[in-house]
């Protein structure tokens, strides 16, 4: 049952996810039944890569015919056989040329073996085998193979350059965040009521998970507020923000490069500014940053490549290639990294506890590293040696990297962000506003402040009169009962108190003139009572 305006006061506190469903069920009426609801709250996209999926789904073809080859019994097969299965795999794309996916699924294979070298029986295999999915993960963090590939992508898109990364694939970045912050707090790096930087607005869970009882945090919040020569929000971080930094008992600084919301990565100053504050004040800030949205912003590059040592990247592959399903994410760590430097210079007794801790995994527990204590704790330690993706998220993950690799001329990358763009001055042309362009903005989600926009384009006096009489969560009621439109409210994403985020992701592009048409009217509606009562 949908709350009752006098007690929507509560629900303006909640979790803006939370808060969607009540919008939801207001959007979704009896009265409304009649019409189509939009739902732009939330940032699924509504195209797939389709390309790699049909090589994946060919490959699936192929290993079955190795492991029925090996052992064929009715319903029952064998395990795939790696030798000579590089050959076999040219025979049979030889007789299914035809087949969708083949001739992709062909260039996947080419690419390990005149790329990066890799022997073709054991490439192949790894594939094969993966997709298979009939034995453990090995090496529990990531298949050998299916790491260098997924590096090339990431350093395409978020360094452009080649790095030291090691990697763990994860279930998307919401797990990767869960398996991180659990080592960070596991290994006394992040022990509970430490302070941390968060840079807001920001995902909601991200601010949720370091308030939880067991980590209570001390949040310091760097806030976007910076503004440009007409009052309008450009969501970087202006000096006086960044310097929060210099505090030393900050112990880790955790961002989404380009924000979410309003997704638009931070700029070249900013970053100079932080490695500046990094390298002459806070030396041993552990920073944690989720690019997921950086594919959608030309010549984005993450904050990893300017502060490797001291950054642990998470990148979801959710977002651009329509895999929100599937669950493929990743963590990269340097290989030379300020975790470990700090793990050296613990206490002698907090030595002894991990080396306790982890003693079931190695002889020299002390050496382990940082990443691998993730994937460790994963799974409890105790049941290490089953950590690890599923292997056909592996190898779904690898294919959509080489596809991105193989993309030389950045198409389908050009495909994505053409369709937000779109999308974007589709809203904007509804409401009637001139869209500014900002620079660094991805257009995966737009912020709009009503503040702001009812100072700039209403009589005087209006925006004294909504904020004083209403809350912002009433605007997206009305909007919901009225119009079927569902929007989330800024401020569960620490945004200004007024703002409402759009998502341009998920609904056809239509669906976005309607979107800034309907906004305006309920803004308009709130005008005319105004006058009315004036």
């Amino acid at each position: 049952m949908v709350e009752p305006k006098k007690e929507r006061q509560q629900l303006d506190e909640i979790s803006p996810f939370e808060l969607k469903d009540q919008l939801i069920e207001l959007a979704q009426g009896k009265k409304r039944m009649t019409r189509t609801m939009l739902d732009a709250g939330r940032g699924n996209p509504n195209w797939i890569a389709a390309t790699p999926r049909e090589a994946f789904f060919a490959l699936g073809q192929f290993a079955i015919t190795e492991a029925r080859r090996v052992w064929n019994e009715g319903d029952l097969a064998g395990m795939p056989s790696r030798i000579g299965i590089a050959e076999r795999f040219q025979t049979y794309a030889e007789k299914n040329k035809q087949t969708p996916g083949i001739p992709m699924l062909k260039q996947i294979i080419q690419y390990g073996i005149e790329v990066k070298e890799f022997e073709p029986d054991v490439w192949v295999y790894e594939l094969v085998d993966g997709i298979i999915g009939d034995n453990y993960p090995n090496p529990d963090r990531m298949l050998v193979r299916t790491e260098q590939v997924v590096r090339d992508f990431l350093m395409k898109e978020l360094c452009g350059h080649d790095g030291t990364f090691d990697l763990f694939a994860v279930e998307g970045a919401t797990a990767a965040m869960c398996y991180i912050f659990e080592t960070l707090y596991k290994n006394y790096l992040l022990t509970k009521g430490s302070k941390i930087a968060v840079m807001v607005p920001i995902f909601p869970p991200y601010i949720e998970i370091p308030e939880l009882p067991n980590n209570a945090y001390e949040l310091v919040k760097i806030k976007a507020t910076e503004t440009d020569d007409e009052g309008d929000h450009t969501w970087q971080y202006p000096d006086d923000e960044l310097k929060k930094l210099r505090d030393p008992e900050i112990k880790a600084l955790f961002l989404v490069n380009p924000s979410n919301p309003p997704s638009v990565s931070i700029k070249e100053e900013s970053v100079e500014k932080i490695v500046q504050i990094v390298m002459k004040d806070n030396p041993n800030l552990m920073i944690i940053s989720d690019d997921v949205y950086g594919t959608f912003v030309e010549g984005f590059h993450s904050i990893m490549e300017d502060l490797p040592f001291n950054t642990i990247g998470v990148y979801s592959f959710s977002k651009y290639f329509g895999v929100t399903g599937w669950r493929l994410g990743t963590i990269a760590i340097n290989q030379n990294n300020v975790f470990e430097k700090l793990l050296k210079e613990l206490p002698e007794e907090k030595k002894k506890l991990l080396n306790k801790r982890y003693a079931s995994l190695t002889r020299n527990p002390e050496n382990l590293k940082f990443i691998d204590r993730i994937v460790a704790d994963s799974r409890d330690v105790a049941m290490n040696h089953t950590a690890g993706l599923s292997t056909p998220q592996q190898v779904q993950m690898a294919m959509f990297s080489i596809f991105s690799m193989l993309d030389t001329d950045n198409g389908y990358k050009h495909k994505t962000n053409d369709i937000l763009h779109r999308r974007m001055h589709l809203l904007y042309d509804g409401l009637g506003l001139p869209k500014k362009h900002l620079p660094n903005e991805a257009d995966y989600y737009t912020k709009i402040d009503l503040e702001i926009w009812c100072d700039h384009h209403y009589e005087k006096g209006f925006t004294d009169y909504l904020t004083k009489h209403y809350k912002p969560i009433d605007v997206l009621y009305r909007l919901a009962e009225k119009s079927s439109i569902v929007l989330l409210s800024g401020q569960g994403f620490l945004a200004p108190a007024w703002s409402i985020r759009v998502s341009l992701a998920n609904l056809d592009d239509e669906a976005y003139s309607r979107i800034g048409e309907e906004l305006k009217n309920v803004l308009d509606e709130y005008v005319e009572e105004w006058k009315g009562n004036r």
